[in-house]
Formats: C-alpha cells, sequence, structure tokens
C-alpha cells in the first residue's frame, strides 16, 4: 500500500500554517487548495499574478479566463488581489512567500532539486521554479517515490537541478522525510505511510537516510 496522490496533497497541507502565504506548484501541489483547514487563513500565491486563489474547481465549473502559473484552471475567493506577474515576482524573489509546496523529477539527500527538465526532451524553460526555490522561506517536495522502479530521492541529482541546498521536506507516496540543508546533511525520514514497511523504503530509496524512532514505531 502506499498513499494516493489525495492523500499526499492532504499531508502537505498539514505544512501550512494560519497567516502563510503559499505558492503551490503544478501536479500534486495544486492537489493541496482543497485540503486547506477550514477557518485558516492561507493565501495561495501565483506567479502569473495572482493572490488568494480558491479551490480547484470541479468538472463542469471552470471559467477559461481564470488561470495559475501552470495553465490550470482555478477559482476566486472574495479578497483575491491581480496584478502583473513582475509584481509576482517581486514578492517571491523579495522573501515574502512563506512557503512553496513544488512536485520533482529528482531529490538528493542534501536537499538538491531537479525538477523542470529532462535532457532530449521539449520544454518551456524553466518558469518560475528557479525563483521559488530561491527566495521563498521554506519549501516542500511532493512527488511519487519512484519513476518507472527507478528512485527520485538519490544521493546526487543526474538531472539538471533547480538549485542548490533548497528542499526542505519531501512528501512521497511511501513517506515524509526531512532534510537538513544547511550544516551538516541529513535527510531524516519521518513518517511511513500506510501500510509501507521501513525495508520497502530502504529497497526503494537511493539516497542515504536516517529514521527518526517514533517513525519507525508508528
Amino acid at each position: 500500500m502506499a498513499w494516493t496522490r489525495d492523500q499526499m496533497a492532504a499531508r502537505a497541507a498539514r505544512e501550512l500554517q494560519d497567516g502563510f502565504y503559499v505558492n503551490l506548484g503544478i501536479g500534486i501541489p495544486t492537489l493541496v487548495a482543497n485540503y486547506i483547514q477550514e477557518g485558516m487563513d492561507v493565501r495561495l500565491q501565483s506567479e502569473n499574478g495572482m493572490l488568494g486563489m480558491g479551490p480547484f474547481p470541479y468538472d463542469g465549473e471552470e471559467d477559461a479566463d481564470l488561470i495559475n502559473a501552470g495553465k490550470q484552471t482555478i477559482t476566486t475567493l472574495p479578497e483575491t488581489s491581480f496584478f502583473s506577474s513582475a509584481d509576482s515576482f517581486g514578492m517571491i524573489r523579495g522573501g515574502h512567500i512563506d512557503l512553496s509546496i513544488l512536485g520533482a523529477m529528482q531529490v538528493a539527500e542534501n536537499g538538491d532539486l531537479a525538477n523542470w527538465m529532462i535532457p532530449g526532451k521539449m520544454v518551456k524553460g524553466m518558469g518560475g521554479a528557479m525563483d521559488l526555490v530561491a527566495g521563498v522561506k521554506r519549501v516542500v517536495v511532493v512527488m511519487e517515490h519512484e519513476a518507472k522502479g527507478q528512485a527520485k530521492l538519490l544521493r546526487e541529482c543526474n538531472l539538471p537541478l533547480t538549485g542548490k541546498r533548497v528542499a526542505d521536506l519531501v512528501i512521497t507516496d511511501l513517506g515524509v522525510f526531512t532534510i537538513a540543508r544547511r550544516g551538516e546533511v541529513d535527510m531524516r525520514l519521518i513518517e511511513l505511510a500506510d501500510g509501507v514497511t521501513l525495508d520497502e523504503i530502504k529497497a526503494k530509496t537511493e539516497a542515504h537516510f536516517t529514521v527518526a524512532l517514533d517513525a519507525v514505531a508508528a
């Protein structure tokens, strides 16, 4: 067993705090908007110039004129504001975004992140990912633990990097890892997904990691 995409998003939503300004990446991170605790004041920001995004719309409720930076349809809230992309990146580069939740292709044990391209495949560009990992106070990565049977938590990334030592927390379908990316490197398993064993995680993880005792007990 393992967590579903929705369960991973719900786990990531637990990292939100009242008053946070948050940027959600494309893919699984977009689902986090649907799991914000009721009554919690969290403002979602998008690089294309929007602050205060609502939950993602259900089928049939989409407005094609309302999209996020990943060109996904979104909803507004009474307090939603719109502005230029330049102002949006000013927020990010100025350190005004508390948390970014991003997807990834690879994460290294020291917090290096690769999430924008695979050599030889056509890509439009890095987009705002480089700015997000450099300017945001904390970076949470949500991704599948493996890709086609290959580990995504590695000793070193072999894909082009988005940023060096930028990931603070990694949530996969198998578990949750913290990364001490400043000072002495330490990737630590702090939580196992439902029905997942420590042996399974060890077999599917190339990166070196330590294990929190309460994670094993759980």
